[in-house]
């Protein structure tokens, strides 16, 4: 790791990778990620990345029609619309660079069909497509001699100077400072500020706090999705995923009696909306007076389950249910962050050289909801039109030379108290989960902001464990500040 760059890349993602391997050879970039490069949510997602490449079956409009609807239609159109028309040359190029989407006979690109969708469109790799392009985009970017990647690593602190930034990096109990012209906050979801979270350990909202703090506009960070289909674990913080595709294949939504229930909710069944979905569960939990309800696929053919949904297949089997015999037991849990650091349509914030992509970010895409599998769609596009516009600004005006670097932070201080982050997602589990408690939000807020205050202003021992606990309050703060405000969801 050199001092300065000209780009450094903050998180590890598919947003982050992706954005990485569109800089020119002599642009230099660091990528930092938090844990090792095989971690993220991105290497999570299991259904796929949704993209119009069949134009006789399918077209621009549909795909922005379904996203619209699922939004509430309180997406930002021209986003929309940008991501539905580039995103199929850059999963195309995902494609150039060897990801193994699942292919039909004659060799065309398998898709499936998702909540929400009204064609089939979603590219795939079985069950574990995100796996599959960030195994591929690791040992790209790995190959490019402008790029330096550095594991293990967290950024605790973000300071702008004249032309650029300071990057505070911390990494095996040392600190170092790297200077760059922009940066890029690629850090994924806020998922560990919930009890209970389909979402990676590394999902605390690091990157939107650290916007924050330098003053990013962040906007409706209380646009959250509640996943209709976590597997119910008993106790288990981190709940993995049953894919959409699961439902999509023709699995049933089912009670505590066993009934079919989400066509007496909506007349999509169990095809609707993630959230319409979610809210239908809770609403038939509390007309039922339980908590017990399944995802049924056993009518399908064994071997079909498994060859299509192998990761699923096995980690049911680790809990003792085989899905080609048993229903899976399911309950909602949180998934994915529609709101975020706030950036136009190339990904740039307020702050000048500033620029954010992924699902840490707000680019209007999502509206109130987001659309199964436009999520990684959206991380590739909006990530390169930032590498982009970053590329065309190093082109038209140069290199500038950056500020003095801020004095480094000294790490010292007392140990953190116990018990925080823990408070903190108990405040936010019980005060809004799928269906709010309005009741709840100022009481809730008043109880996090004294948590903020008490990390920020209070000297601690600067460790990760430290900058993790001051994310998620800050996170959990800003959300239930814009939930007593009563900002529109």
């Amino acid at each position: 790791m050199k001092n300065k760059y000209d780009v450094v890349i903050v998180g590890a993602g598919v947003a982050g990778l992706y954005a990485a391997l569109q800089f020119k050879e002599d642009v230099s970039v660091l990528v930092v990620s938090k844990r090792e490069f095989q971690l993220s949510n991105s290497s999570l997602a299991q259904g796929g990345v949704a993209a119009v490449l069949d134009k006789d079956h399918d077209n621009y409009k549909l795909h922005i029609a379904d996203t619209l609807i699922a939004g509430k239609f309180k997406n930002n159109l021209t986003a929309v619309e940008k991501l539905v028309t580039e995103g199929p040359d850059d999963v195309m190029r995902l494609k150039e660079i060897g990801v193994e989407f699942d292919l039909e006979k004659d060799g065309e690109l398998a898709k499936t069909l998702e909540a929400g969708h009204s064609r089939h469109r979603i590219v795939h790799h079985k069950d574990s497509t995100g796996k599959a392009i960030i195994d591929k985009l690791i040992e790209a970017v790995s190959k490019k001699p402008n790029v330096d990647m550095l594991d293990y690593a967290i950024v605790y602190e973000l300071d702008k100077v004249e032309n650029g930034f300071y990057v505070g990096i911390l990494r095996g109990g040392e600190n170092s400072q790297v200077g760059c012209q922009f940066v890029l906050i690629a850090t994924g979801g806020i998922g560990r500020v919930y009890k209970y979270t389909t979402n990676s350990a590394i999902a605390t909202g690091d990157g939107i706090a650290l916007a924050h703090m330098l003053g990013a506009e962040i906007r409706h960070l209380s646009r959250i999705q509640f996943h209709p289909t976590a597997f119910a674990a008993k106790n288990a913080r981190e709940r993995f995923l049953i894919s959409e595709a699961v439902r999509g294949e023709g699995a049933v939504y089912l009670n505590c009696k066993g009934e079919r229930f989400a066509f007496k909710y909506d007349k999509r069944g169990e095809l609707a909306p993630r959230d319409v979905v979610s809210n239908a569960v809770i609403r038939e939990s509390i007309a039922t007076n339980s908590e017990d309800f399944y995802l049924d696929i056993t009518h399908k053919d064994a071997d079909f389950i498994i060859e299509r949904f192998p990761m699923i297949y096995h980690r049911c089997l680790e809990e003792g249910i085989d899905m080609t015999k048993d229903k899976i037991p399911v309950f909602p849990c949180q998934h994915y962050l529609m709101g975020g650091i706030n950036v136009g349509i190339n990904a740039q914030t307020n702050i000048d050289g500033l620029y954010a992509a992924g699902e840490c970010t707000h680019t209007g895409v999502h509206g109130a909801n987001r659309l199964a599998s436009n999520s990684l769609l959206e991380a590739l596009v909006y990530s390169r039109s930032a590498a982009e516009h970053m590329s065309e600004r190093l082109e038209k005006f140069g290199r500038q030379p950056l500020g003095r670097a801020p004095k480094l932070t000294e790490l010292s201080g007392k140990p953190l108290p116990t018990g925080l982050r823990t408070e903190i997602r108990e405040i936010l589990q019980d005060a809004y989960f799928v269906i709010p408690k309005p009741e709840k939000f100022r009481s809730s807020f008043e109880r996090v902001d004294k948590i903020v205050n008490r990390l920020v202003t209070d000297k601690y021992e600067i460790t990760p464990d430290y900058v993790e606990a001051r994310s998620t309050a800050i996170v959990a703060g800003i959300i239930l500040d814009e939930l007593r405000e009563g900002i529109n969801l």
